[in-house]
């Protein structure tokens, strides 16, 4: 870790700043809760059943949480008003059943919005390549670069449309992986945050929508190869999610997603690709 910035310095201060490295090791009864918290059923076997255990390649980010918390508690930014706002993340080769992972980190870019920092924390291991950008209120305005732009939503109408339900204990089990904020399971911890009630961890509803658009497709959710996404508005427990889908039109077979709840985007920008031949779940 790079400590924190010089007297006087501003959010720029820590671009290219490392974040230091870590391992983390694992069992397989971790991949398998992480699998029922994004959404797998009792008879998805090759996600829950450790004897036909493919590992979802979305568990890397919750072994990879600790970047961007430990960026937070380095004092980047004020940790009660930051948001997630994009994550992304590209799939190097499958994760073990269970072993170790080897990570680094470090802040590889700090975006000036004016009003606010982004923050880009990467997380490089053999496995994975993952991105946190974090939005920080009141860090902007030091004359740096905007950053590139989201992706729009297509101008087409979408190709297909799925629901994705969430249920009413998912952040409940979600945050057993890690991430414990207060905010995901204490009715008076959402309040105090400007909810009505406690909100879906924001990764755990990006990687319940890979299950059911690898499926769309004819992939295997554990040969997902990339992903992108926005956080755009908050998710709670038990909400529909309405996931609209185009193809992408490269040769890449990426196929671009937004998901909606009540018409109102939750996550935009969205993209995946599956890069294994198609495959069906064992049911």
């Amino acid at each position: 870790m790079g400590g924190r910035p010089p007297t006087g310095g501003g959010a720029h201060e820590w671009q290219g700043r490392s974040l230091g490295a870590r391992t983390v090791a694992y069992d397989e009864t971790r991949p398998i809760l992480y699998a029922l918290a994004v959404g797998a059923g009792a008879s998805d076997l090759d996600l829950v059943f450790e004897e036909r255990l493919r590992v979802l390649p979305t568990f890397v980010l919750t072994l990879a949480q600790w970047a961007p918390d430990v960026l937070g508690s380095a004092g980047a930014f004020d940790v009660r008003t930051a948001v997630h706002g994009t994550q992304r993340l590209r799939v190097l080769k499958p994760l073990p059943r269970s072993g170790s992972v080897e990570m680094s980190a470090r802040v590889t870019d700090v975006w000036d919005k004016g009003s606010a920092a982004v923050f880009d924390v990467a997380v490089q291991s053999e496995y994975f390549e993952a991105t946190w950008s974090l939005f920080a209120p009141g860090g902007g305005g030091f004359g740096g670069e905007r950053g590139p732009s989201s992706r729009r939503r297509p101008e087409t109408g979408p190709d297909g449309v799925l629901t994705v339900p969430t249920a009413s204990g998912q952040a409940a089990l979600y945050r057993l992986l890690g991430d414990r904020h207060h905010l995901h399971i204490d009715p008076e911890a959402a309040k105090a945050a400007g909810m009505p009630r406690p909100i879906m961890h924001g990764l755990c509803t990006l990687a319940a929508v890979t299950l059911p658009l690898a499926e769309s497709l004819g992939a295997h959710p554990a040969d997902l190869a990339e992903l992108e996404g926005r956080f755009a508005a908050p998710v709670f427990p038990g909400d529909a999610l309405q996931v609209s889908t185009w193809r992408d039109g490269s040769e890449s077979g990426a196929v671009l997603f937004e998901a909606a709840v009540d018409g109102t985007t939750v996550i935009s920008g969205g993209r995946a690709r599956f890069g294994a031949p198609p495959s069906r779940r064992t049911r």
